[in-house]
């Protein structure tokens, strides 16, 4: 079946393959997943039958997508130009009045992304429940920023949080400390997909029973929102009680506030209803990798560097060719969402996620939630400013907004007006000390002056000491067996410190 992989995804055939030969070995493999999927729904405890059912029929969707993909989903030569219009300038944006804000916010739902773990920050649970700043975690921002926002404009704007098998009883059991705060929260979990052998393409799973074996099985990547909010029966209610836009971000991108002019371009449009808006930003060098937005087949959508062939890799990370990238901030209307399900156009470009699960090489089948873009009516980008991109991937981005680089108020950050320039500093911290929340914590008496920073490298076995103030360029660098402790009130200025350095008590 790894043959049947690669002849999927166009690599090279021999020349005695035919169409017809490609077509039975897909319709075998479809029918032997099809088997296995009713074996193991066999083994669903009678109240979750109807449940896995669906779920099934979903991922039997998908698989059969995948079969049907054949070589790159992209030909590089429809790639037009952008249209003028397609990204419109977020400073051209008009700002609403007050009596107007009033309405549209009543027309909104905030939905936060938060199916991911914090293991690669080496915390357990939810990563939405990893502190972030003054010992409020990420969940504790969110509701503080909705909280606010309800406070203010005298609205009642819902959050919704997407979680997975792997959040969402945890996230539930969280979210009871917030029953006295003035706000609405809603929950639903994303499809649970089976990973599958990737020699076989059959579930590795014994049985439907996740928590005993939950290597076995897999969220499906944020493109599964648009299904499961629909089959949460959230969409509905909410269409249903007159709300028009929902707007939908990672739970770890701090700058994902919601952005009252871009919710009026959306309610009071100059021409046409836009049913879909991607925020975008400026690429620089640190972002060649990220999605970007292109314009195919009369169609703007994302373009993500898995659909680039390898010829082209150099121009997709062009900073001439392509100049903005996905923030995966988006704003889509709910009223579309639901007629795209039922017209079954949803029609959304499969990524490939390949992985080793207890010595296993399995595969699992994704989609990303901007990829659903060209399958809407109108859909425009639109260059917002780089402040609402803010993600928490590392602990590099950690140190960022617990320092005072940024002021935190009512849940939202934003750069000190301190700051003499508004680019972020560059900080690259080693993983083998650094990647770790507890260890990173650990390296600092507390987080160091950066208002002044460029910046900043870190390698091998550091400690900083209180009041350390760090600007311009600053490299530090402990060899293999070497420590280097920076001293309480030490200012580093466009310094290179290396080798060994160690102050201790006489």
């Amino acid at each position: 079946m790894d043959e049947l992989l690669k002849k999927i995804r166009g690599h090279s055939r021999t020349g005695s393959e035919t169409k017809e030969f490609r077509e039975a070995t897909k319709k075998d493999a479809l029918m032997h997943l099809q088997k296995e999927l009713e074996k193991l729904l066999a083994t669903a405890s009678p109240s979750r039958k109807d449940y896995v059912r669906k779920e099934f029929e979903g991922f039997t969707s998908l698989f059969r997508r995948f079969l049907a993909e054949e070589g790159p989903s992209v030909d590089w030569n429809k790639i037009e130009k952008l249209p003028t219009n397609a990204i419109r300038n977020y400073e051209e944006l008009a700002t609403p009045t007050a009596e107007n804000i009033h309405k549209m916010l009543q027309k909104l739902v905030v939905v936060k992304l938060n199916g991911g773990l914090g293991t690669s920050m080496g915390c357990r649970g939810p990563k939405s429940v990893i502190p972030v700043r003054n010992d409020l975690t990420f969940l504790d921002l969110t509701v503080q920023q909705i909280e606010e926002l309800n406070k203010q404009y005298k609205v009642n704007v819902p959050l919704v949080l997407m979680n997975s098998f792997n959040t969402d009883e945890d996230t539930e059991k969280i979210l009871r400390k917030y029953n006295n705060i003035q706000i609405e929260i809603h929950t639903f979990s994303q499809s649970c997909f089976p990973r599958i052998n990737r020699d076989s393409f059959l579930p590795i799973a014994k049985n439907c029973n996740i928590e005993e074996d939950i290597e076995a099985w897999y969220p499906p990547g944020h493109g599964d929102f648009y299904e499961s909010f629909k089959n949460s029966g959230l969409l509905k209610k909410f269409i249903d009680t007159g709300r028009e836009y929902c707007f939908i971000s990672n739970i770890d991108n701090l700058g994902a506030t919601v952005d009252l002019k871009i919710l009026n371009t959306l309610m009071n449009p100059i021409d046409d209803v836009h049913e879909f808006v991607m925020e975008v930003t400026d690429k620089t060098r640190a972002d060649v990798k990220g999605g970007t937005l292109m314009q195919y087949e009369n169609k703007l959508r994302l373009l993500e560097i898995a659909q680039v062939p390898n010829d082209h890799l150099d121009d997709f990370k062009s900073i001439k060719t392509f100049k903005y990238f996905n923030t995966n901030n988006i704003w889509v209307k709910l009223d579309a969402i639901d007629r795209v399900i039922e017209e079954n156009i949803l029609n959304m470009e499969i990524i490939i996620n390949k992985k080793v699960v207890n010595g296993i090489n399995v595969v699992q089948l994704e989609t990303a939630v901007g990829a659903a873009m060209k399958c809407f009516e109108n859909a425009i980008g639109i260059n917002v400013p780089r402040s609402r991109f803010l993600p928490v991937k590392k602990t590099s981005d950690l140190l960022l907004v617990m320092s005072n680089l940024y002021n935190l108020k009512f849940g939202s950050l934003r750069m000190s007006p301190q700051r003499m320039f508004p680019a972020t500093p560059l900080v690259k911290l080693g993983d083998s000390h650094f990647s770790k929340v507890k260890e990173f914590l650990s390296r600092f008496a507390n987080i160091p002056d950066i208002l002044e920073l460029d910046h900043l490298t870190v390698s091998g076995d550091v400690t900083f000491g209180k009041n350390v103030s760090l600007k311009g360029t600053v490299i530090i660098i402990a060899n293999h067996g070497d420590r280097i402790d920076v001293p309480s009130g030490a200012i580093l200025e466009n310094k290179i410190v290396s080798g060994n350095l160690r102050i201790l008590d006489h």
